[in-house]
C-alpha cells in the first residue's frame, strides 16, 4: 500500500496529544551570512529530542492490544530506541532495544532511562538485523523498524506537515537530513501533495561518509551494504526499501555535506539559534555552506533532526 498524505494526517491526529509542536525558529544573522531565509524546525525540542518520537508514537498507538501483548523490539543507534521506550511505556508494553556498542554513551542512557531492555551488537547493520531477529524469535515480540515502515514513515512526516502550516506561505525549499530515510520520505509526501507546495523542492542532505542514499538515489538502484564512518551517528543506517521507493520518487535531490563542515554548521546553530543540536540535525546547513550558491536568495525550511549528544564528547 502506498502511502499517501491522508496517511500522515491521520498520523498527526493519531499522535498530537502525545507530542510537541516544535517551533520554527529563524536568525537575521543566519539570513546574512548565506543570503537566503532560513527557517528551522526545532525538532531537537520534541519529545525524547528527535523527531524519531513522531514515527515511534504512531506506530505502538496504530497496534492493538493483542500485538502488544509480547512487547515490541528494534534495532537503533539511540533516537528510535528511545522514542519507541517512551511510546511501548506510555502502552505499558515491554520495549527491547538492540544498540551498536559504539552507540553514543548518552543515547545509550536514555534509552535505557525510559525503560527498555538493550541488547548490544557489532556495529554493522548485518548485526542488528540478525540479533533482532533471533529476539524476535525467542519472544515473539512485534519489530517496529525505525525506518523502513509505514506508520514510522506516516509518523515522521508529521514534521514537514507541521513545518507548513506554521509558515503558511510558499517556500522554496524544505531540507532534511537523510539516513534511514523516514523523516526524508515522509516530509516529501507531505510537500508534493499538498496544495500549493507541489512545486517546493524536497531536498535530503546526507554526509560524504555515509552517502548510500545519494549513491542510491544518483543511480537509481538502491545500496543494501554500506560501511558510514561518520560523526552524525544518526545518519549512520541503510536506506529502507520503502523510503528508497519514496525518495526516488518525490524528492529533488540529495546533497552531501563534509565532515568539517558538519561540525562548523552545528557550532553556527549552537551560537546563532541558541539551542543544542547533534551532527546529523546540523547536515542540512552543511550542505548550504558547501555550496551557498545553490541557495542564495531562495526561502528555505530546515528540519532539525535532533539534539541528544554526549557533552562530554563534543566533537571541537
Amino acid at each position: 500500500m502506498k502511502l499517501t498524505i491522508e496517511d500522515i494526517q491521520q498520523a498527526h491526529e493519531r499522535i498530537v496529544p502525545y507530542i510537541h509542536c516544535t517551533p520554527i525558529l529563524q536568525s537575521a544573522q543566519l539570513n546574512k551570512i548565506f543570503g537566503c531565509e532560513l527557517s528551522f524546525k526545532a525538532d531537537n525540542f520534541q519529545k525524547v529530542g528527535a523527531f524519531k518520537a513522531r514515527g515511534a508514537c504512531n506506530a505502538v498507538f496504530s497496534m492493538d492490544q493483542d500485538s502488544l501483548s509480547k512487547g515490541v523490539v528494534t534495532h537503533s543507534s539511540g533516537n528510535h530506541g528511545a522514542a519507541l521506550a517512551w511510546a511501548a511505556a506510555m502502552r505499558q508494553t515491554p520495549c527491547t532495544v538492540v544498540m551498536p556498542d559504539n552507540a553514543p554513551q548518552a543515547k545509550k542512557d536514555a534509552v535505557i532511562s525510559y525503560g527498555a531492555t538493550v541488547v548490544y551488537c557489532e556495529p554493522t547493520m548485518a548485526a542488528r538485523e540478525a540479533t533482532v531477529t533471533n529476539l524476535i524469535t525467542q519472544s515473539g515480540a512485534s519489530l517496529v523498524h525505525a525506518y523502513d515502515d509505514n506508520r514510522i514513515i506516516a509518523g515522521q512526516g508529521t514534521a514537514a506537515l507541521e513545518t507548513l502550516s506554521q509558515i503558511g506561505q510558499p517556500i522554496d525549499m524544505l531540507m532534511a537530513p537523510v539516513g534511514g530515510g523516514g523523516l526524508l520520505g515522509g516530509s516529501a509526501l507531505v510537500v508534493k501533495q499538498s496544495k500549493g507546495s507541489e512545486s517546493t523542492l524536497v531536498i535530503g542532505a546526507e554526509p560524504e561518509m555515509a552517502n548510500d542514499a545519494w549513491q542510491g538515489y544518483k543511480s537509481g538502484v538502491r545500496v543494501a551494504k554500506s560501511a558510514p564512518n561518520t560523526i552524525a551517528d544518526g545518519l549512520r543506517a541503510t536506506l529502507g526499501v520503502r523510503n528508497f521507493e519514496i525518495i526516488t520518487e518525490q524528492v529533488d535531490d540529495i546533497l552531501l555535506a563534509s565532515e568539517a563542515r558538519i561540525v562548523e554548521a552545528m557550532k553556527l546553530i549552537w551560537s546563532r539559534l541558541k539551542i543544542i543540536v547533534e551532527p546529523s540535525a546540523a547536515v542540512p546547513l552543511a550542505v548550504i555552506m558547501d555550496q551557498p550558491e545553490d541557495f542564495h536568495g531562495k526561502r528555505i525550511a530546515i528540519i532539525l533532526s535532533g539534539g541528544n549528544l554526549d557533552l562530554d564528547d563534543l566533537p571541537w
